[in-house]
């Protein structure tokens, strides 16, 4: 199957969730959720996490992760990952009592794709929750829906191969990781990769006349009317997380990181990276060739 296949894939069936003027979702991707060691990335920025999800509980989003949520390639047991990061369980576990948490599954979390894997997740603070490969906000006034799914399906060797790539990074590129080795495999650490894979996203999303957003290369971006892709970024960046926001019909890419006051103190700070774009100018030419 070839990549455009396995993206057209991820939205067979896919959930659909309304989007109007009065809908309010923030987008995630990429927590990489681990057990509190050396290797889990999501630990130096949890806190950021933490604020960030008070905030938009607060202020009545609706939570989506778009895929790697959690970090399964590294790690083994879901239950560890719940036990040191149980504040962050809990907090989600408020949007899902309120119908206001939607999960999709990426390359590093894929086997959440099935009932057994999901439901050791979800057990017990998310009883009856399903993970999907894609979902669709579906706009109320037809101007333009919005497609959401990871991005690994353009990856052959995260989608295709995924068992290969997570037997190398779990038994080779996770200890080469720690004196200093990146690994090759990774779309988030390969810059070449990175940019093949955002190619293959864009050329897809300008063939279908669609708007895609998605995770998996970690790099943050607002598309364009000609290039009508965007990207969450990611919560394992050394300066912080970012997230897209979406209210009134309109795309906003944010950072939350830490500030420093006057006085020296430290405080959590929520920044807008671009221009807020509505979704009406995302307005295709015929695809390229």
């Amino acid at each position: 199957m070839d990549d455009d296949k396995r993206l057209q894939r991820a939205f067979e069936d896919a959930p659909t969730l309304p989007l109007s003027a009065r809908s309010r979702y923030v987008l995630f991707s990429d927590c990489h959720r681990g057990r509190g060691t050396a290797n889990d990335n999501f630990l130096k920025n949890r806190h950021l996490y933490s604020a960030a999800l008070q905030h938009y509980h607060r202020q009545g989003y609706t939570y989506i992760e778009l895929g790697d949520g959690d970090e399964l390639w590294e790690n083994r047991s879901m239950g560890q990952i719940m036990e040191i990061h149980d504040h962050i369980f809990s907090l989600l576990a408020k949007f899902y009592r309120e119908g206001r948490l939607y999960l999709l599954y990426g390359n590093h979390d894929i086997v959440k794709r099935t009932a057994k894997k999901a439901g050791r997740w979800s057990a017990p603070l998310f009883p009856g929750l399903v993970f999907h490969s894609g979902l669709i906000l579906k706009d109320q006034e037809h101007i333009r829906d919005i497609y959401l799914t990871h991005g690994h399906q353009m990856d052959p060797l995260n989608s295709t191969l995924w068992p290969l790539s997570r037997f190398l990074v779990r038994y080779l590129w996770r200890p080469a990781e720690r004196i200093g080795f990146l690994d090759p495999t990774s779309a988030a650490k390969n810059n070449k990769k990175k940019h093949r894979v955002e190619k293959k996203l864009t050329h897809w999303a300008r063939e279908n006349d669609l708007l895609l957003i998605t995770g998996h290369t970690h790099r943050p971006m607002i598309g364009t009317a000609d290039a009508p892709y965007c990207n969450t970024g990611s919560c394992v960046h050394p300066y912080g997380i970012t997230c897209i926001e979406i209210r009134d019909r309109c795309l906003t890419l944010v950072r939350w990181a830490i500030d420093t006051r006057t006085d020296q103190g430290l405080y959590v700070t929520r920044e807008a990276l671009a221009d807020r774009i509505c979704i009406d100018a995302y307005r295709t030419r015929p695809p390229y060739l």
